[in-house]
């Protein structure tokens, strides 16, 4: 191996495309879609706009948000044989299981929505439109309830959450969980949106692409971290003992999920919006239990650790206050993130080249194949 070669694990640091979807500043601790400040989408827009924004690169006029919505409502039914094959599916199946077969499935019943390039946009307001769907009519079968009749009047917040608990949410719930959305829906090269990228740059198809995220979103180091937040929550019990369970967690150099970030070197802008909203939902609900547990969870381990709190901290237990079983904590980062995945998918399109990086090998060079009577055992 030559000498001056160097492995970055986990490609950290390395530049792989450009991309005029998302930047990061991790030290400033800012996120921008398409240019625009986080902050201010999450105060002043929805997630349908935020949508049109990373698909199109630019906000839209209202009629073209109007257009937008209506054509999502109109994608939201799932084909005949989708709702057969999830019917079909173990009810104790992993959700993002669920998930990623059915996406697979949808494909192949609607091939002209899937083929490569620019008409790829199609795919993206399927998936976009279908996936609160899939979730949700799983959800009613694994609890033994119908499927639920379509509501072209909820936006797709309203509508996601009416899915998977079969009643309507507050307005306080609705926008929380529409703030959760546009939060989650990008984040530049995060492992399952390379993976996307990764596969879209061979030249296949968008419905694969996303299959290929949804595969990798699946991995708890990826997806599953606001499902082990509220775990410890739940092992801490209440206020008085997160300090003690916290530090002994610590003191095992075991890890607290929902704490540090491969890019963030300050606090994620994502946690600092979340919080807030984890205060306002709970208040509404007479139930600060867990945001009074997950501010004493920060002091702890920006104490003893000098983290900062990331998105996972607070998303679950926004999730859990809003009826939403810990299982489906990943679908619904699906949910948002497909429009993140389907906008990196169509720039690569754009300017497509195989993805195919180089290993530094450190195997031996000079062995000698030896017939196999004469090797030993």
């Amino acid at each position: 191996m030559a000498s001056n070669e160097v492995v970055q694990r986990g490609l950290q640091d390395i530049v792989a495309v450009e991309s005029h979807i998302t930047f990061i500043d991790g030290k400033g601790g800012r996120l921008l879609y398409e240019g625009y400040d986080i902050r201010e989408l999450a105060d002043r827009s929805t997630f349908e706009e935020v949508a049109y924004l990373l698909w199109y690169g630019r906000l839209p006029t209202r009629s073209q948000l109007d257009d937008l919505r209506q054509r999502l409502v109109s994608l939201r039914p799932l084909p005949e044989p989708l709702a057969k094959l999830i019917d079909t599916l173990p009810t104790d199946s992993n959700p993002m299981d669920v998930l990623r077969t059915a996406v697979s499935a949808l494909a192949m019943l609607e091939p002209s929505e899937a083929q490569p390039g620019p008409n790829s946009i199609g795919g993206a307001l399927r998936l976009t439109a279908a996936l609160p769907s899939m979730i949700g009519r799983f959800q009613r079968r694994r609890v033994g309830l119908a499927p639920l009749k379509d509501r072209p009047d909820l936006s797709h917040a309203e509508n996601l959450l009416y899915q998977i608990t079969g009643k309507e949410g507050t307005e306080i719930e609705n926008r929380a969980l529409d703030v959760a959305l546009i939060l989650h829906a990008d984040h530049e090269l995060n492992a399952s949106t390379f993976a996307a990228r990764v596969t879209a740059s061979t030249l296949s198809d968008l419905y694969s692409a996303v299959t290929s995220a949804i595969g990798t979103l699946k991995g708890p180091l990826h997806g599953g971290a606001n499902e082990r937040a509220v775990e410890l929550l739940l092992e801490c019990g209440d206020l008085g003992r997160v300090e003690e369970v916290v530090t002994a967690k610590l003191a095992r150099h075991e890890r607290v999920m929902g704490f540090g970030h491969r890019v963030y070197k300050v606090e994620d802008p994502r946690a600092t919006i979340l919080r807030a909203w984890l205060h306002t939902v709970g208040e509404s609900a007479g139930n600060l239990k867990s945001y009074d547990m997950l501010e004493k969870e920060r002091e702890v381990v920006h104490r003893e650790k000098g983290l900062y709190p990331n998105v996972d901290l607070y998303s679950g237990s926004v999730y859990a206050l809003l009826g939403v079983p810990k299982d489906l904590f990943t679908p619904i980062f699906a949910v948002s993130r497909v429009t993140g995945w389907t906008a990196h998918v169509l720039e690569e399109y754009r300017d497509l080249r195989l993805i195919r990086p180089s290993a530094l090998y450190v195997g031996p060079t000079d062995l000698t194949y030896v017939p196999i009577d004469q090797r030993g055992s």
